[in-house]
């Protein structure tokens, strides 16, 4: 991930990185739209790579299961939201987060000599609504490859910020694969889903929203472990029903609103416009350019994490 510190620095897509892909090029030359986008043109891929993009699609559409309807949710017996346990992440900002010698090296060193503390935010894990995220969600935090020194790398104002994206740990992401994960199967499981994005402060597991490459989500070992924290002022509803709440801030709103009110990347219409034309014309390119958008333009990142123990179960999350 990057820190960037001009909107122009970003074109619309990308050319391709850590990637042996054989195309050919396919244009009609009676076509204008292929011509105006000269020399981004569109490509006719192998038949091995539209295959796996279609066992990926497949996968992704089997694995999520279909929205409870509103009658059975009125149905259903209520949730038990009591909070079983408890995690902090402790926030800072490194202007030289990139520069760091040590970026991507033992979680037990300091990684930025010059960052600022933002401040802690503690969160509250509801264990008996999906037990088996909140596990792994809590090895992410005290493990020795999760979610330190990772970054937050997307933020909607207005809506939610995202952190724990898979990667490369030089590149402010979680290692590849994290370990020791149990596989999650709450994620075909309709009644996880119940919960809703009601108001600022819920955690929940990225599902619909997760932006991990395709050839990550393709191994057979992929744990999804990022997650998003809404941040007001308003609930989300359009993530309802779609990705996994597990949790609420109990401490540190303040400090989840100073982290959403950081400025982001933003591209201009013209470009968003002819970015969504790209990814029409089957440019895999145009997405590896919009995994930079709403990305902040400082380097917001987790500089320590862990739990905390519960002295009373029955903790019930504070509004913010």
């Amino acid at each position: 991930m990057f820190s960037f510190h001009s909107a122009n620095c970003l074109p619309l897509v990308l050319p391709y990185q850590h990637r042996n892909l054989t195309c050919s090029t396919n244009i009609n030359p009676t076509s204008t739209i292929s011509s105006s986008l000269s020399p981004h043109r569109h490509n006719s891929c192998t038949e091995a790579q539209t295959t796996r993009r279609s066992i990926l699609l497949v996968s992704t559409t089997l694995a999520l299961p279909s929205p409870p309807s509103s009658a059975a949710i009125a149905n259903a017996p209520p949730l038990d939201t009591t909070i079983t346990d408890r995690v902090f992440f402790d926030f800072s900002v490194c202007p030289t987060y990139f520069r760091t010698p040590n970026l991507g090296q033992a979680q037990n060193e300091p990684l930025c000599t010059d960052s600022e503390v933002m401040g802690r935010v503690v969160l509250g894990l509801y264990g008996k609504v999906a037990p088996i995220t909140v596990s792994n969600f809590k090895a992410m935090c005290i493990g020795p490859m999760g979610y330190k020194n990772t970054l937050v790398h997307k933020i909607l104002p207005g809506q939610y910020l995202v952190a724990g994206r898979q990667g490369r740990k030089d590149k402010g992401e979680v290692s590849l694969p994290p370990s020791g994960l149990a596989r999650n199967t709450e994620t075909v499981d309709s009644r996880a889903f119940m919960l809703e994005h009601s108001r600022p402060g819920v955690l929940s597991l990225c599902l619909s929203e997760n932006d991990d490459e395709d050839e990550i989500k393709l191994d057979p070992n992929y744990h999804n472990v990022e997650f998003l924290i809404t941040t007001g002022p308003g609930p989300c509803p359009e993530l309802d029903g779609r990705n996994i709440v597990f949790g609420s801030v109990l401490e540190g709103m303040d400090i989840v609103r100073e982290i959403a009110a950081a400025p982001t990347y933003q591209p201009a219409e013209k470009i968003r416009q002819l970015n969504d034309l790209a990814g029409f014309l089957g440019d895999e390119r145009a997405q590896i350019a919009r995994t930079f958008w709403n990305r902040p333009l400082k380097s917001i990142y987790i500089s320590n994490c862990g739990e905390l123990k519960v002295t009373k179960p029955s903790l019930t999350p504070s509004l913010p």
